[in-house]
């Protein structure tokens, strides 16, 4: 290589890093910008995670200590007082009201309180408001209408419902409040007969039948379960 050829490299190499310390004073603070960024949000990430990690424990712990309460009384009270943190753990604060409100006798109370979650928007998922009336409906029990809690459990016991089974079998227990003997046997059976059935139902509708003096369909599945 020669002398000028040499020259001209170091001439070129020169250029090449006036211009990258060019660009780097030009546009440095980007970069710069950028990773104060992303360590910023990494910090308020963790920072999220901490609180709602030490909301979530301080909700347990609250819900512990309103359970453990001496008698239902001091459970209510301590339950409706309870700093909740998220809606999640609302719903669960009010099943949990609601069965002890139940046990102290205050049926009116705990339907009040499952209507509540029945009627709750999109923030409670479909299922937990479909267990919040049918709960309900039964916390009512004969204070409802009759013809109010079949208008409610045959919606629940439509094809596809989640509470399906659970519906017809408590429409079978209002037929048979209504002496209608025959019917009650017919839904029973009906629920037997269903794929999805789980065994302590199909147990429970099979005893039934017996009581009511009716027939087994299916009685191999039926027997097997008694």
């Amino acid at each position: 290589m020669s002398d000028t050829d040499s020259f001209i490299e170091e001439v070129t190499e020169e250029v090449r890093r006036d211009r990258l310390f060019a660009m780097i004073r030009r546009y440095g603070w980007i970069a710069v910008v950028v990773i104060v960024l992303i360590v910023g949000a990494a910090a308020w990430n963790e920072w999220n995670k901490a609180q709602a990690r030490a909301a979530a424990e301080a909700t347990g712990d609250a819900l512990l200590a309103a359970i453990e309460a001496n008698d239902d009384a001091a459970r209510i009270a301590a339950l409706k007082e309870a700093d909740i943190a998220s809606p999640q753990a609302q719903i669960i604060a009010d099943f949990l009201l609601a069965t002890h409100q139940v046990t102290d006798g205050d049926s009116a109370g705990a339907a009040a309180t499952l209507d509540g979650i029945a009627s709750a928007g999109g923030d409670v998922p479909e299922i937990y408001r479909q267990i919040a009336a049918f709960k309900a409906i039964l916390a009512r029990g004969s204070d409802m209408p009759m013809a109010d809690r079949r208008v409610a459990l045959e919606a629940m016991a439509a094809p596809g419902m989640p509470l399906a089974l659970l519906a017809q079998e408590q429409l079978a227990m209002a037929d048979i409040e209504e002496g209608k003997t025959e019917e009650a046997i017919s839904r029973l059976n009906a629920i037997i007969a269903d794929a999805n059935v789980s065994a302590g139902l199909r147990q429970r509708a099979s005893q039934l039948i017996v009581s009511l003096g009716g027939t087994l369909a299916g009685t191999t599945g039926a027997a097997a379960d008694q």
